[in-house]
This record gives C-alpha cells, structure tokens and sequence, in this order.
C-alpha cells in the first residue's frame, strides 16, 4: 500500500512542476497590462504638440479646408494678387459697359490723343487687374474701329500684361515656388512651362493664352511666379491673346455701327449671326488648345532636368 502511495506521488509531482513552469513561462511571454509611465508621457506629449501645431500635420490628416487655408498662409502676399485678379476685373467691365458710349465718343473725339490716352488706359487698367481685357478692346472697336482699334488693344493687353509681371515676379514668385514643391502635379505643370527648351516654352505660354475663358489677371500672376522669361511671356502672350482680341474689336466696331445715326447698317440678323460664328470658332481654339497642352504637360516628368532651376 505504502509502495503505491510512493509511486503516485513521484508520477504527480513532476507534473504540477510542469505545470507551474509552463504558467511562468506564458507570464512572461505575455507584454505587461501596465503601461511605463515614460511612455505615457512621449505619447502625451507627441498628441499636445500634434494638437498645437495642426500646420505641421501631413496634408493627408489634413481636411481640405485646412490645407486650402495652409496654402493661402503660405502664398502670402500672391494670395491677395489672386483674389484681386478674380474679383476687380468682372466688377471694373460692369461699370465700363455702363458709360461705354460716352467714353467711347470722347476717345472717338480726340484723335491721335484719344489713341494714345487709350493704350495707357489700357494698360494701366489691365496690368493693375481693374479691367478685362475683352470690355477694354470692345471700347477700342467702339471708338477707332478695326484698322486702328486691332493694333491699339494689342498694345494696351502686351503692355497691361509687361506691367503685371513686374509686379508679381517680385512680389509672388518666391512664395509661389515654394508652394509649387509641395505639390508634384504642380510642380509636373511647372516643368513643362519651363524645363524644356525655348520653342515649347513659348509654346505653352501662347496655348495658356488661347482659351476665350483664360483669365488675364490671374494668369499674369502664374506665369509671371513661375519665372517664365520675360521675352517669352510678352510674347507668347500677343500670339495667344490676339485672336480673341480682334473679335472683341470686330464686335464693339459693329455694335458702334448699329448705333450711330446715318451711318449704313448691317441686317442685325448678320450681326448677331457673326458674333455666335466668332465665339464658336473661339471655342474650338481653347478646346484644341486645352487639349494640346494637356498633352505636352502628360509628357513630362515631375522630376525632369531643369525643374529645379527656374529661368531668370
């Protein structure tokens, strides 16, 4: 009996020792329920600074109201030239068009000096962002008609345009570079407008210009921020914004010729019918030009040679 007892006890025993060991070994195997206290207060101290500092959060944590707002804080004072590129042309042709005959008559009066006063009013006008260039060429029409209103309003919208680049380049380029980095499809558009050679760029600044919805104000600043040559920008902008220029001269000369007494009028039918031709044919304009600078744009790589060092 005693022999028995003996033996059970010698076959328990290393069985509750494996037991206890296998107990203590997942005890350790398993991470401790209590946190260290060192790391409770890094951890407290990374979502302080992240609360803190929202600015310096990812832009992908960042709702896009907040990076809209980052964006604007950081294009300082380019943000201001935007907004008033928008919103001053569209309120300065509303009051145009209110006195357009009278301005228009007075300039007709005038002669050599109406010609004059009205290139430098023009380009006062267009490069300070107060008028758009369309109202102001139809006023050309109006008052010189075609043969002298063309050239008259090439001149006032090359010369508006020469006046914003001096502005903007150095007041918005150095921010605008900056924002442009942060942004690869930016920075992709940026390279093709200036990372190729000489011809493309040119290329693209007259397509840029082509559009009839292309706004002249806010594109002056772009261009002019991202450093394009000043050469290239003059005149990439006369072969891209002549086209719709001389439409709104052929329209503000007939609109004069409708008005004016005694003068030989047209069928108004041909008047309302040339001008829907002209904005159809403008429209077919911007939408190859749109597409084909898309195209050259999809070409090149955000990380081209020359992306890195704007032309002066």
């Amino acid at each position: 009996m005693s022999t028995t007892r003996s033996i059970n006890r010698e076959m328990v025993a290393p069985t509750a020792r494996g037991v206890g060991s296998d107990q203590r070994t997942r005890a350790e195997d398993l991470p401790s329920a209590v946190p260290d206290p060192d790391t409770l207060s890094t951890s407290h101290t990374q979502s302080s600074n992240a609360a803190s500092n929202p600015a310096e959060s990812s832009p992908a944590e960042q709702s896009p109201m907040k990076s809209a707002w980052a964006t604007i804080v950081k294009l300082g004072p380019a943000s201001w030239l935007a907004l008033g590129a928008l919103v001053l042309p569209p309120l300065g042709s509303i009051v145009l068009f209110a006195y357009l005959k009278t301005i228009g008559t007075w300039l007709k009066e005038q002669g050599a000096t109406g010609i004059s006063a009205y290139i430098v009013a023009f380009i006062l006008f267009a490069g300070l962002a107060l008028l758009p260039t369309y109202s102001t060429a139809i006023v050309g029409g109006w008052a010189f008609g075609l043969k002298v209103g063309i050239p008259a309003a090439l001149a006032g919208f090359t010369g508006g345009s020469l006046l914003a680049y001096a502005i903007c380049k150095p007041t918005a380029a150095e921010r605008v570079e900056k924002v442009i980095q942060e942004h690869p499809r930016w920075a992709q558009v940026r390279t093709a407008l200036i990372g190729g050679s000489t011809l493309k760029t040119l290329a693209i600044v007259s397509l840029v210009r082509l559009p009839p919805n292309s706004p002249f104000a806010m594109t002056n600043l772009v261009l002019a921020s991202t450093r394009v040559r000043l050469w290239i920008f003059a005149l990439g902008t006369l072969v891209g914004m002549a086209p719709r220029t001389i439409i709104a001269v052929w329209i503000g000369s007939n609109i004069q010729q409708q008005l004016e007494e005694g003068a030989d009028k047209k069928p108004l039918w041909l008047i309302i019918g040339g001008i829907v031709l002209s904005l159809l044919v403008l429209g077919i304009i911007g939408l190859i030009a749109k597409r084909s600078l898309a195209h050259m744009v999809s070409q090149t790589p955000a990380n081209a040679p020359g992306s890195s060092t704007p032309q002066a």
